[in-house]
């Protein structure tokens, strides 16, 4: 609520912007006065104008939402603790090996070794984070949002993209609409914007051309630029009713852009955010603790100071899981992609981890359990014989509404086209129309007939519709004509309309009324009275592949529920045919007498919620997220932008209307639940990897630690020099850089799968110590059997031990990464495999070679290697032990 008022609080200065908006003047005149002013005209503007004002004003997009240039992240990725030690340490080697060294002994080797490692650090993690931003555009810009524009010279309003608009645009606004821009009304009929987006108030309100004359004076005048009835701003959505108005500011000197840096990130934190938080703040509290100590052990028992700060500060780096970043971005942005080649595009790469922990499904009915191919199949009378006039009246509504002609209207006109009864009902002149809402549940338009008098006809939902009808059509009995209304017809109307439901048939009622021949404005006051002429009714047929992907989504642990606009009737029928359970059914106006606390014991049991509204939507969403549900949601209309706000993650379609894509994390470019079950899949995959590198991380830096506290206090020297393990930690890092493409056990990706912090703790103290006692078992090698056990021989010890430090810490990749048996149970992806054991192979050749020896290094004797192989095996089997052990305690592995 705070960070709603701020957003309004800076409304009142929103004009104060950079480049001034022109809208709080624009207000103020009349809409011919406003076009004059912008160089406009009702007609548009010539082609002309529009490229010298795109290159005036730049394109319509806030500065804030483009992704940082490459030189910018090529900097960021510079800015590491990793490159920063490495900095450090360069230039102590500076003065130690070159200024202040003698001429002969003068050496720039340390160095260069020392910035192709800041050179390759960077360039890895750059070009990795480039790739993964790179595609997470390509895939934003795969969904675009559109406005319908007229410009000089065309016929009819085109859809363009809306960052292409400029001020002066004339634009069309109807109901589902996202504004692209800051606008002056021009026209407008029954106009009704939600600005909850910008200040957080969730009633519509209406809006006009020329402001209501109490609304004129100075007395009433509007406080700030968000009150104005004849504005409508960027980012907000029509919710009925229809309206033309001319662009007035466009990108950053719109009221979004004014404020964007308030309004940005408005979403709460998802799991992922909070999980990520958690691990990185336990690693770093662990950090803050264990660095003092190596210092001061090994500061006190060595007395070298200067090598003890440079020891601790790499052990801290050792510590930090630098390559997290790239890891996580990489794991999402591949992710991404892949669910793309699935169908479906998202929109935030954070969403994918919601979307694998998703446990609930909540969607609608049409276009995912069904074809989303309504034809219309009966046109009837009150006692459900067909009925041409019914038809006719049906074709009159639907052809002459300008607002959102939903695929029930495109049914009623094709149909009306191929029996050929189009021709003689073209006399009919439009005089008005109240466009349809989601609570009337209807719309009405008025036409004016041959006869010179004006006729009402008004199309809706049954419930709706009866309550307004007092008189009846009744062609079925012998005496025929309009009849009044009765009991025993209104009983007879609910048996005909509940038959057709049983049949899988959505049933709208036709009403109409004659009017005076009035050319006035029609109010929904005047939505009365009418005469019940009969019902369309539509077919809407199941989807083959409903019942496999319903299926599919159970056998993954995800259940779904039906939240749907239709009635009870129809939509058991098409749970029944596509094989879902039912076990409660709830409708809006029961959900209405439900407290919170009810509705959310109520909503885990049930199935289907029909007859919903949008605020019900809502509320049915909350409740299940209350129970500790990840909760899903489907939806693609002007009434499902709430509830995909309210969703854990919000799904879409690239064919849903501005508001719902917008207000989506997931956008399917198929509107199926089998397209939504492979990308769920891809989801958790995603989420696997990221846990996987998490884990394997926290747990082997928490016994590197270990393993360095005990070599401090017992070792005359240093265990290994700082150099060498910050290449150990490097080969480390590179080591992983693979995982994202790793495959996953299939017993994973069953179940949904949550971030839990404590079970990260939890397994680093648990498997971390194993590679401790591995290292205690190399202390003892090198220093009994291999005789370093001086200063002079502290050179094989560190090599011995580096090279025993970076395996175990590779192998950790494999041992981890399942919680079955690995190489035999579960083997990891060809580019895991590849590039772990040739980091395994450079560890052991580095010793031998000239660059470990410039790292402080020797060659390590040959008998050495089958001790090497024993410390493996014996590590691997000790894992997979303590592996077993886990899950038996604890009931999973990741």
């Amino acid at each position: 609520m705070n960070e709603q008022l701020k957003i309004r609080q800076n409304g009142r200065n929103a004009s104060d912007t950079k480049q001034r908006s022109p809208l709080l003047d624009l207000c103020n005149h009349v809409p011919e006065a406003a076009l004059e002013q912008l160089g406009s005209s009702r007609s548009g503007l010539t082609p002309d104008q529009v490229e010298e004002r795109l290159e005036k004003y730049g394109p319509n997009e806030v500065t804030q939402e483009k992704p940082p240039a490459w030189y910018v992240q090529l900097f960021h990725a510079f800015l590491t603790p990793f490159n920063g030690v490495l900095f450090a340490v360069s230039v102590v080697s500076l003065f130690s090996d070159v200024i202040f060294a003698e001429p002969e002994d003068r050496t720039f080797r340390t160095i260069i070794v020392l910035v192709s490692m800041v050179l390759l650090s960077t360039l890895l993690r750059f070009w990795q984070e480039f790739r993964s931003n790179k595609a997470a555009e390509e895939l934003k810009a795969m969904v675009s949002s559109t406005a319908a524009v007229l410009r000089a010279g065309m016929d009819r309003p085109q859809e363009i993209p809306i960052s292409t608009l400029v001020p002066g645009d004339v634009i069309y606004l109807s109901a589902g609409d996202m504004v692209p821009a800051d606008v002056r009304l021009l026209t407008a009929k029954d106009l009704f914007v939600s600005q909850a987006m910008l200040t957080g108030e969730s009633i519509p309100l209406e809006k006009y051309p020329v402001a209501p004359p109490q609304r004129t004076s100075a007395a009433n005048a509007p406080d700030t630029l968000l009150e104005r009835e004849t504005a409508c701003f960027m980012g907000t959505n029509v919710v009925s009713g229809t309206a033309t108005a001319v662009v007035a500011a466009t990108g950053d000197a719109t009221f979004f852009g004014a404020v964007a840096k308030d309004i940005a990130g408005a979403r709460p934190l998802t799991s992922f955010d909070k999980g990520i938080s958690k691990v990185s703040w336990m690693l770093v509290r662990f950090l803050m603790v264990m660095t003092p100590l190596v210092f001061l052990i090994n500061g006190l028992s060595k007395g070298d100071w200067l090598q003890s700060l440079l020891f601790a500060v790499s052990v801290a780096v050792g510590l930090t899981p630098e390559m997290l970043p790239m890891i996580v971005t990489t794991n999402l942005a591949k992710g991404a992609v892949v669910m793309a080649r699935r169908k479906a595009i998202v929109k935030r790469l954070n969403a994918i981890q919601n979307f694998g922990a998703m446990d609930i499904l909540c969607t609608d009915k049409t276009g995912t359990l069904t074809q989303n191919k309504i034809i219309l199949e009966r046109h009837l009378n009150i006692h459900g014989k067909d009925d041409l006039q019914v038809l006719e009246f049906a074709w009159i509504n639907s052809f002459h509404q300008t607002g959102l002609k939903n695929l029930l209207d495109v049914a009623v006109l094709d149909y009306a086209i191929q029996h050929e009864i189009v021709s003689k009902l073209q006399h009919y002149k439009k005089i008005d129309e109240i466009p349809f809402d989601f609570m009337r549940r209807r719309m009405s338009v008025v036409v004016r007939g041959g006869d010179g008098k004006n006729l009402m006809v008004c199309k809706g939902a049954i419930e709706e519709m009866l309550p307004l009808c007092v008189s009846a059509d009744d062609n079925g009995a012998e005496a025929g004509g309009v009849m009044p209304f009765t009991t025993e017809m209104r009983k007879e109307v609910r048996r005909v309309t509940r038959k057709l439901n049983q049949e899988g048939l959505r049933a709208l009622a036709v009403g109409y009324k004659r009017l005076p021949p009035e050319d006035r404005t029609y109010t929904v006051e005047d939505e009365k009275d009418f005469v019940l002429a009969g019902y369309v009714a539509f077919l809407d047929p199941p989807k083959e592949t409903a019942r496999q992907a319903i299926a599919a989504l159970r056998e993954h642990g995800i259940s779904v529920k039906i939240i749907t606009g239709d009635n009870e009737v129809v939509t058991r029928k098409i749970c029944k045919e596509v094989g879902l359970p039912i076990e409660h059914a709830l409708l809006g106006k029961d959900i209405e007498k439900l407290s919170d606390a009810e509705l959310q014991e109520s909503a885990e049991i049930t199935t289907i919620f029909a007859k919903m509204s949008p605020v019900q939507k809502s509320r049915v969403i909350r409740a299940l997220k209350s129970k500790g549900h990840t909760v899903g949601f489907l939806g693609d209309g002007i009434n499902d932008a709430a509830a995909l706000k309210d969703a854990d993650v919000g799904i879409s379609v690239d064919t849903a209307v501005d508001i719902a894509k917008e207000s989506a994390d997931i956008i399917l470019l198929e509107k199926s639940l089998l397209v939504l079950e492979e990308a769920v899949v891809e989801g958790r995959k995603t989420f696997a990897n990221i846990i996987k590198y998490i884990k394997m991380t926290a747990s082997s830096n928490f016994g590197n630690v270990f393993s360095v506290l005990i070599a401090s206090i017992f070792l005359p020297f240093l265990p290994m020099l700082p150099i060498q393990l910050l290449v150990q930690n490097l080969l480390y890092d590179v080591s992983q850089v693979s995982i994202p493409w790793d495959d996953v056990d299939q017993d994973f990706l069953k179940v949904p799968r949550k971030w839990d912090a404590a079970g990260i703790a939890r397994f680093m103290v648990f498997i971390g110590p194993i590679s401790s006692i591995f290292d205690v078992v190399t202390f003892w090698l090198m220093w009994h059997v291999f005789g370093a056990n001086t200063a002079d021989k502290q050179s094989l010890f560190q090599s011995g031990w580096f090279v025993v430090g970076l395996l175990t810490q590779t192998l950790i990749v494999h041992m981890i990464r399942t919680q079955h048996i690995p190489f035999i149970q579960s083997r990891a992806a060809w580019p895991v495999i590849l590039l772990t054991a040739s980091i395994m192979a450079f560890g052991i050749y580095l010793p031998f070679s000239s660059l470990g020896e410039h790292l402080g290094m020797v060659p390590l004797p040959l008998s050495y290697f089958p001790w090497l192989a024993g410390i493996l095996l014996s590590y691997c089997v000790l894992t997979q032990l303590v592996k077993k052990f886990y899950i038996r305690r604890f009931g999973q592995w990741l």
